[in-house]
């Protein structure tokens, strides 16, 4: 039987090439600033030209599959996921770091098929990096296959996470006191990309052991839980349940005894869903 998605994932990797040399160029010029949800949320006007251009390229060769986009859904589409072939798109991953020019942002593409990921590219554009993973088939970077580090002495492991946008002084307070229990396990070192599909990518290529996050949203995941998983890792929530892409909450590791250990120390918080219905969101 012929595979049907190959193609599919062919084009991802195409687009997130060229997405990614309009990064590059945008960020030769000066870069124009707006905000969303705060004055730390940031969006550019290459955020909304890149997403276009995805946009776009994917709706002429593939009008049927539905679209969920980072800067559609702040512009108000819904970002609801069913059984339809589906992209879940973060045009710049990492866009504070974008306009600061601080060297890691991503260009994000997940694909789903009845709500389970198919094939995840990230492709962290200012260091000509192409991940890729696709379910049952392995992953790769540049085209050499990634395994994840074999670690499994937390003591030993250096760990990734995200400060986010929320400055809700109670929120802060939660992401450093499991900062905090974390490093003082000890762990080697805590690190931030600044990029959830980098820091999961690093996840995948064993230089770091594990991530985890609370508030990410489905565009910045969905590419890099498939990565994760083929290089062998594991996903999960950060209570230690079962991963849900659209929860907003992510642990990805190298393997179940890191993370184990991770979830007795993170501190949880409440976020609202990606799939919160409207009047929830708000």
């Amino acid at each position: 039987m012929a595979d049907p998605w190959q193609s599919v994932m062919d084009h991802a990797v195409a687009v997130a090439r060229k997405a990614g040399e309009m990064i590059r160029e945008a960020l030769q010029s000066e870069v124009s600033i707006m905000h969303k949800s705060s004055s730390v949320d940031l969006v550019t006007k290459t955020d909304q030209q890149v997403e276009q251009f995805i946009f776009t390229s994917i709706r002429e060769k593939f009008p049927s599959h539905s679209l969920i986009g980072e800067e559609s859904v702040a512009a108000g589409q819904p970002c609801v996921l069913t059984d339809n072939p589906t992209w879940i798109i973060d045009p710049v991953d990492g866009t504070t770091n974008f306009v600061h020019g601080f060297p890691f942002v991503a260009v994000s593409i997940g694909f789903v098929v009845k709500k389970q990921p198919e094939f995840g590219v990230v492709y962290s554009c200012v260091e000509d990096k192409m991940y890729s993973g696709r379910k049952g088939k392995g992953a790769y970077c540049n085209g050499l296959p990634l395994q994840v580090s074999d670690q499994t002495d937390i003591s030993q492991s250096i760990i990734t996470c995200e400060m986010g946008s929320n400055r809700d002084p109670e929120v802060v307070d939660k992401i450093f006191s499991s900062m905090r229990k974390i490093l003082c396990i000890p762990v080697h070192g805590l690190r931030s990309a600044g990029t959830a599909a980098t820091n999961m990518s690093l996840v995948a290529s064993g230089v770091v052991e594990a991530y985890f996050e609370i508030g990410v949203h489905c565009w910045d995941i969905a590419a890099g839980a498939v990565i994760v998983t083929e290089a062998g890792g594991v996903m999960m929530d950060v209570d230690g349940g079962p991963f849900d892409l659209m929860s907003r909450r992510v642990l990805a590791a190298n393997n179940k005894t890191i993370a184990a250990r991770l979830v007795k120390e993170i501190d949880v918080f409440p976020a609202k869903r990606d799939d919160a219905p409207e009047e929830e969101s708000q």
